[in-house]
């Protein structure tokens, strides 16, 4: 497998989506927090999600979630997945969007290019491990993030 890119502007600029559900139901969320790396011998992505999102449910309850980045013309429609819940929009139907299985979970037709990730570990960040700053910023008035680290089991490129 290889997957050649500039991590920091394709996480923190052109964003991705976080799918975790099957095809019979799914939830999906724009996500700019984000790593790619090694662990444990094996190639991994490591997202974010907090524990009030709905998308949350569906990596707790999933095996293999995705992480899948698209063209630049595509960021409104990310937008949307990432400022709306799937508890009040129905993502499995978004206009431009069209689903479709990716190894054991979902992505989307209209990405360049999604990785399929094993589930292999969840842990909540904790803010009393953070620098004061940090967690004042980021926690004081929201629930924590829990850390999900996915073995890439599979690239699809378009």
């Amino acid at each position: 497998m290889n997957f050649t890119t500039d991590i920091f502007e394709t996480y923190d600029k052109q964003w991705a989506l976080l799918t975790a559900g099957d095809m019979e139901k799914f939830n999906t969320m724009t996500i700019s927090w984000g790593g790619l790396g090694t662990i444990w011998g094996k190639p991994v992505a490591t997202v974010y999600v907090r524990s009030s999102r709905y998308t949350h449910e569906f990596m707790d309850g999933s095996d293999y979630f995705t992480v899948s980045f698209y063209p630049e013309e595509m960021k409104k429609t990310l937008g949307v997945l990432g400022s709306k819940s799937g508890r009040e929009i129905d993502k499995m139907h978004v206009p431009g969007m069209t689903a479709e299985k990716a190894g054991d979970s979902v992505s989307f037709s209209e990405a360049e290019v999604t990785l399929v990730c094993r589930k292999l570990f969840m842990q909540q960040l904790d803010p009393k491990n953070m620098l004061p700053e940090i967690a004042e910023q980021f926690y004081s008035k929201d629930a924590p993030h829990d850390m999900y680290i996915g073995e890439v089991v599979e690239i699809i490129r378009k």
